[in-house]
């Protein structure tokens, strides 16, 4: 850390005031793991990282910065793929870009066991929540497999959505509160957590989703879910995408346990056998796509789930009860991010289309990447009930984006979205005119030019270019 004042007009002295010495960092070493993201594509400059612990800290930072007219980006856990939770590269007229972390807002941790709600800073980290629900018997009902790292800001931010989207929803639809600082440094908070509060507009609804381009989430409201007694998980080898998506959209679709239901591939299933050392997974050699699913009930699902599994498509399946083997099953699926970073810097497209068009997309998909990308290697996996995949192309220069340009166009033209759960940020914006409505985009511009005039918060981030 270096001593303020220095800087624009004394920027950083200010600054300083208002989150103290100690967490004012400045010089590239401590700057380092906040200014580049977590696939390691997108990084910028940060004149400095400011570590408010409130807020009002985080309300004097903004002041300050508006000020002096410096940009600030928030960032969460910095677990994010599309570039939104880092600075830019440069920003017009050599504008200083500031790095607002949350991760110190993690203060006054509230759990009302009758209302089945957590109330927590947005610091706080999925993993962390967890935990503290379980305790009374409760769970988030949204899981990640970053939940060590992912902060519950953050979530909302993105809107994330996870592994029990299925049955749950996103986090938008476990949100019952939060706690936010507008541009301006005006804190606005709604915290009730009511089931029903009708009056006027959702302030979490409107955040959820916006990339801290309208307000900074300091506090958030979450709602709990019973954990089930019981849980089984399956893994299941079946001959072709199609025959997944019919089981998914049928059979499985009707158990009102079905907790998640996860999709890879072949050459996803490889790679993680060969790089984690894992042993061929059921029906190896003759599978053409896997489910990973898992049922959660209070009488035990296992004889529910097998019935439903009973079906002439499946050729092979593999079943655990007990933690330890659920979680041998489940490391098939959620060891993929950790196997396609070993092979280099991918472009990461978060992708959805309704379920029912998913085999369309992958049957086109190889094709329409190898026409852009010559000899580019693609993984895919992702959440099949909800139709969302996680397209990893590997090979193409990191500023080459004509692999994500083919991806993207073929999203919209079977109708779905180029963001299904890590939002738009930098990465995205030039498909923006593409995927919205100019009358949609018009409305976002002038919610975001009401609610932060000066351009403060996470400037290039939602604007189509």
């Amino acid at each position: 850390m270096s001593t303020p004042p220095s800087g624009p007009s004394g920027l950083l002295g200010d600054l300083q005031e208002v989150v103290g010495p100690a967490h004012l960092l400045t010089g590239e070493d401590l700057l380092a793991s906040y200014t580049t993201d977590w696939t390691g594509r997108y990084s910028g400059t940060a004149l400095a990282v400011l570590r408010p612990v409130d807020a009002a800290e985080v309300a004097g930072v903004l002041e300050v910065a508006a000020r002096h007219g410096a940009a600030v980006v928030p960032q969460g856990g910095n677990t994010g793929l599309v570039g939104g939770s880092v600075p830019r590269a440069r920003l017009a007229g050599g504008r200083p870009q500031l790095v607002l972390s949350t991760r110190r807002l993690t203060g006054g941790l509230e759990l009302d066991r009758s209302s089945r709600l957590l109330e927590a800073g947005a610091g706080t980290t999925l993993a962390e929540a967890a935990r503290a629900a379980r305790h009374a018997g409760l769970h988030p009902g949204i899981d990640l497999a970053a939940r060590e790292s992912a902060t519950l800001g953050g979530m909302v931010a993105t809107n994330a959505g996870g592994l029990q989207a299925v049955r749950y929803g996103p986090m938008r639809a476990r949100l019952a509160g939060v706690e936010a600082v507008l541009a301006d440094g005006t804190v606005a908070a709604r915290l009730s957590g009511l089931a029903k509060d009708s009056v006027g507009w959702d302030l979490g609804a409107l955040l959820s989703g916006s990339e801290g381009t309208l307000a900074v989430v300091t506090r958030v409201a979450l709602r709990l879910e019973a954990t089930p007694v019981h849980r089984v998980a399956a893994l299941v080898a079946l001959d072709e995408v199609s025959s997944a998506v019919e089981l998914v959209t049928g059979p499985l679709r009707r158990l009102a346990s079905l907790e998640a239901a996860e999709l890879t591939l072949e050459a996803g299933m490889s790679l993680v056998c060969e790089t984690a050392g894992l042993a061929p997974p059921p029906g190896a050699g003759g599978a053409g796509a896997w489910l990973t699913v898992e049922a959660a009930a209070d009488d035990d699902p296992t004889d529910e789930l097998a019935r439903a599994l009973a079906d002439p498509r499946v050729l092979e399946t593999a079943v655990a009860g007990d933690a330890a083997g659920r979680g041998r099953l489940w490391a098939y699926r959620e060891r993929h991010t950790e196997a396609v970073s070993r092979l280099g810097i991918p472009h990461k497209l978060d992708v959805s289309v309704r379920p029912g068009r998913l085999a369309a997309l992958l049957a086109r998909l190889p094709d329409e990447v190898e026409k852009r990308a010559p000899g580019a290697r693609i993984v895919v996996f992702g959440h099949l009930a909800e139709g969302n995949l996680h397209v990893n192309v590997l090979g193409p220069p990191l500023e080459d984006d004509a692999a994500d340009d083919a991806v993207l166009r073929l999203v919209l033209e079977l109708g779905g979205s180029i963001s299904a759960e890590h939002g738009v940020g930098v990465a995205k914006t030039p498909w923006l005119r593409l995927a919205r409505s100019a009358a949609e985009l018009e409305v976002m511009r002038r919610v975001r030019a009401a609610l932060d005039p000066g351009g403060v918060l996470n400037p290039g981030v939602l604007e189509p270019t």
